[in-house]
């Protein structure tokens, strides 16, 4: 399948060209808002843009491994329309956090094609957090796949930590909000970042909510970072989605690929393309 999706991209012209610069995708957190990601990867795909490399945090790990993998949009969509909370994660009291991320590796298991770095299509990072040290980890170039996106998305709090060589390893964006920093690390020369804007209003309703606007307000505070690492940032409108909302993914989509055809001019602008009219 891989092969074959491969093939429809150099086929339509998506393959880089010598002389073209090597643009890399960070994609940020959001939990069910991540979804939002495919709406830009769509975007990039109707404009023919190559992807020379990808990294991402929580949510973005498992988008952006999976279309490294050499899963379509259209799949990765479909898991996403159907996903539900327990396909991922197990209830269970527990003083390190209140969900297991165990389940979370048959699911990827299923919607990636390979399961290993040195096996994608497309060059890709991975990062997570290790308790320790407050320091971000970067898994890429070899090895499984499946240990760090599950290290990546555990969430402080909700999920327990995961177990790495001795590290206790948690969400990524909670020292790498958008991992601008490890898609140059891979090689790119041109950054495009996807982010999740904090929602303006705010009602608190339950404790995760409280919890997660304390994150992203922490988050903001190293944003300058990322940004410096970044020539292009893109920002969907997910206002008024829930951090669980699933059930939200096709408004999600259409907001990642309207956010992503207003930055086209000037990511085109890299390749001398002209830009493409939306329909």
């Amino acid at each position: 399948m891989g092969n074959w999706v491969e093939g429809i991209r150099r086929w339509a012209g998506a393959s880089p060209r010598p002389s073209d610069p090597a643009i890399g995708l960070a994609l940020g957190g959001g939990f069910a808002r991540g979804i939002a990601h495919l709406g830009v990867l769509r975007a990039f795909e109707q404009h023919r843009i190559p992807i020379a490399r990808i990294a991402g945090v929580s949510a973005g790990a498992i988008v952006a491994a999976a279309y490294a993998s050499g899963t379509s949009i259209e799949e990765i969509a479909e898991a996403a329309r159907a996903m539900k909370f327990k396909d991922v994660a197990r209830w269970g009291l527990n003083l390190l956090g209140l969900a297991g991320s165990e389940r979370m590796a048959d699911f990827l298991t299923r919607l990636l094609k390979v399961h290993r770095f040195e096996d994608m299509r497309i060059p890709l990072a991975v990062v997570a957090t290790e308790l320790r040290t407050g320091q971000p980890v970067v898994f890429r170039n070899t090895g499984d796949v499946l240990l760090p996106i599950r290290a990546s998305c555990s969430y402080p709090g909700l999920f327990r930590s995961v177990r790495w060589l001795g590290q206790h390893l948690v969400d990524g964006a909670m020292t790498m909000e958008v991992p601008a920093t490890a898609v140059r690390a891979l090689g790119a020369t041109r950054v495009v970042s996807i982010c999740m804007p904090m929602n303006g209003a705010f009602d608190p309703r339950n404790m995760l909510q409280v919890v997660n606007r304390c994150f992203q307000i922490m988050q903001r505070r190293s944003e300058a970072e990322w940004r410096r690492a970044s020539n292009v940032v893109i920002a969907p409108d997910v206002s008024g989605m829930s951090w669980d909302g699933f059930d939200s993914a096709e408004r999600l989509i259409e907001r990642g690929e309207k956010a992503a055809l207003v930055a086209m001019p000037r990511i085109l602008s890299w390749l001398e393309r002209p830009t493409k009219t939306a329909a």
